[in-house]
Formats: structure tokens, sequence, C-alpha cells
């Protein structure tokens, strides 16, 4: 199988190279159209900040080349909110795939920090991403912006301050706020369905 992993200004990229090789594929980290097109699954992972990151993709044209992929494509973190329409973060317009507004996390309450860091569980669950899954899972997130319950899109919904989507869908793109190449066996089973879709 060609797995192709979206090379571009984001953190985090080499520890799902790492999850992908634990399941037995070698994945190629590019930013080259073609053999982001060619590949047989996609993988737009990162951690980042909104603005910079879509300013990088679009001056390399990789924000048309996202677009336009017609393989099922993986969107984690930072990679699940821009393809949103638009993100709080420095008001940014993202991709568009999912009609969707990124938001900021408010803290409600003392105890509220922001960015949530560590384990949550994942509730919800109604896709092939989560074949095998019959209970709440626990996953690990770090992020400070969210997307709100979305019926068109929403897949997995968590709870933090507030309900919101763990995870989207629309067509061939599906989207983790969390990151499954740090969730242990859940999050291994997670890029194994993906890679099996």
């Amino acid at each position: 199988m060609n797995v192709a992993i979206v090379k571009y200004n984001a953190g985090n990229i080499f520890s799902v190279i790492n999850a992908v090789k634990r399941l037995g594929i070698e994945p190629i980290l590019t930013d080259d159209a073609a053999l982001l097109r060619s590949a047989d699954k996609v993988i737009f992972p990162g951690q980042g900040e909104a603005n910079t990151t879509m300013n990088y993709l679009r001056e390399r044209n990789l924000d048309q080349v996202i677009c336009s992929l017609s393989q099922p494509v993986l969107g984690i973190c930072i990679g699940m909110q821009l393809m949103c329409k638009h993100s709080e973060e420095y008001d940014t317009d993202c991709l568009g795939i999912f009609d969707a507004e990124v938001k900021r996390f408010m803290p409600q309450r003392h105890e509220d920090k922001v960015p949530q860091m560590g384990w949550n569980t994942i509730e919800q669950c109604s896709s092939p991403l989560f074949t095998g899954f019959d209970k709440p899972e626990f996953v690990y997130f770090i992020h400070s912006y969210y997307v709100p319950l979305t019926p068109d899109c929403t897949i997995a919904t968590t709870n933090y301050i507030h309900p919101y989507s763990a995870a989207l869908h629309k067509g061939n793109f599906y989207a983790t706020q969390f990151h499954p190449e740090k969730s242990g066996k859940v999050g291994e089973r997670i890029l194994k369905n993906f890679l099996e879709l």
C-alpha cells in the first residue's frame, strides 16, 4: 500500500510516520502534488498554528492539492481544524472541506485549563474509522481550539468544558482532533481501520 503523509511546516509529523511503520507500512513524506494524488491513502497530520500553516499551504498550492484528493484522507489535530472552513485562531480562512467553524476553548471554571492536554474518552463513534469500538475509549488530546458538534460531519464526540467533535467525516475525508499516533492500542486500531478503508 502506498501511504503519503503531507509534508508541511507542522510539528509531530514524525510520530505519525513511526505509527504507520509499526503497522508494517513504509509511508512517504512529501509535498509533491503528483505523489499525493497517486497515493492509496493520504494523512494530513500535525500540530501548529492555523494562520501560519494555511499561508504555507497556499504558497505551495498544497491547499488546492489536498482539496482535490479523491482517495481516503485522514486529518489529525491541526489537520482536522484546517479542513474546516474557518478558524478563530487569527481569524483564518481554511480549506473548507467540512462546513464547520473552529472555536477557541473559553474556560468556564477555575479548573478548566487551556489547552486541553491529556487523555479523554470518545463516544458515539459512527464510522468505519471506529470499526471494533463498542464502548467509550480513551485517546490523547492536546489543543486550544475545537470544532463544535456538527450534524452533517461529526462521527465521534468528546467533552471538555462542553461537548464537541472528536472526529469528522465527509466523503473521502476523515479527521480526528485527538492524536491516534499517541493513543496506544486504541489509536493504532483507528489508524489500521483508516488504512483498510
